[in-house]
């Protein structure tokens, strides 16, 4: 049997009131909470999933800062293992009210709020990424090579 690891990318996004966008989604019918997220597609840039996920399931345009780091999980419920590369980025401006399907709407929380979300989390990556983040940790964008065609 092949393994086969889905690709994902996930952004944190903070604005000036240190409150960070989620997003509140239907997921194998529970309500969950997660970072703007969601598949790279083929032949697409991960630079362009970034922008395309976070656009489609918030509404928001965002600049990419820098790269946070690759993370692995597999799913108890699914068995599937994800790679996720977690981006930080700054909000730009809402664009758009019209969200992605599954989605029902993005949130501004507290670090506070979204602790006292618990197991109503997508993930423990939700969490543990955002605390990464609130740590420091950071890599410039070039140290994903992509061979991909980025559009900026």
């Amino acid at each position: 049997m092949t393994w086969k690891p889905h690709a994902t990318v996930a952004v944190i996004v903070q604005d000036d009131q240190d409150r960070y966008l989620l997003v509140e989604e239907i997921s194998d019918g529970q309500v969950v909470f997660n970072q703007p997220a969601g598949h790279i597609e083929e032949n697409e840039a991960v630079l362009d999933a970034v922008h395309r996920e976070t656009l489609e399931e918030t509404g928001w345009r965002i600049e990419p800062l820098y790269f946070l780091g690759m993370y692995t999980y597999k799913a108890p419920a699914n068995g599937v293992t994800y790679h996720r590369f977690c981006y930080a980025a700054r909000a730009i401006e809402r664009v758009t009210s019209e969200l992605d399907t599954g989605i029902i709407a993005a949130h501004w929380l507290t670090i506070e709020e979204i602790r006292q979300l618990g197991d109503r989390l997508r993930s423990p990556m939700v969490l543990g990424c955002i605390e990464d983040y609130r740590k420091g940790r950071k890599f410039p964008l070039d140290v994903v090579v992509d061979t991909q065609t980025h559009r900026a």
